[in-house]
């Protein structure tokens, strides 16, 4: 397992927020499988498609800021902020 899979994994037991996050975009993967999973869709589902992808598309960056921070070495009182 190499440093990024071991942090993600810390986070989602350790970090509520990147928990969240994760949790919402497996609900926006699944429904966009959903939608995709459609032989024709209306236009209204072109919309939320978009949306979704779009949304989605935030969640992960958010979720990689979290873990650029967690695997970024912060030092307070010359200890590290976060337990790695």
């Amino acid at each position: 397992m190499n440093q990024e899979q071991h942090a993600r994994e810390v986070l989602l037991e350790q970090d509520d927020e990147y928990r969240d996050l994760a949790e919402q975009h497996r609900a926006l993967e699944s429904r966009l499988a959903e939608l995709l999973g459609y032989p024709y869709r209306s236009g209204a589902e072109q919309i939320e498609e978009a949306t979704l992808k779009k949304k989605k598309l935030h969640i992960k960056d958010r979720m990689e800021q979290i873990l650029r921070r967690h695997l970024t070495p912060r030092v307070e009182n010359g200890e590290p902020l976060l337990d790695h």
